[in-house]
């Protein structure tokens, strides 16, 4: 998919798609930080990465797209790996500001 989505058009596609491979969008992930157990949704991974920019919100559905075409663990997976990028993230930018 190419061209510019606003917010609303990209993220209705990302759970539009997943809803039609029926994976439901309240699945959830836990990430062990430290022993502090993180729990994400894919709807508040997707949510979270449609606050980017335009061109990272089609990278994301590209990304997507892909994921399901292997349908075995291919959501999750995906899934996992946003995850972990977006804590990854949070934590870099609370050490900055320590």
């Amino acid at each position: 998919m190419s061209g510019i989505y606003c917010n609303n058009d990209a993220k209705h596609l990302c759970k539009e798609l997943l809803t039609k491979n029926s994976v439901n969008l309240n699945s959830e992930i836990d990430f062990d930080i430290n022993g502090d157990i993180h729990t994400l949704s894919f709807e508040y991974i997707i949510d979270t990465f449609m606050m980017a920019s335009d061109s990272s919100k089609a990278a994301f559905l590209a990304a997507l797209q892909k994921a399901m075409e292997s349908k075995n663990e291919g959501a999750r997976k995906f899934f996992e790996g946003m995850g972990q990028l977006l804590l990854m993230t949070h934590l870099s930018k609370k050490i900055e500001t320590v």
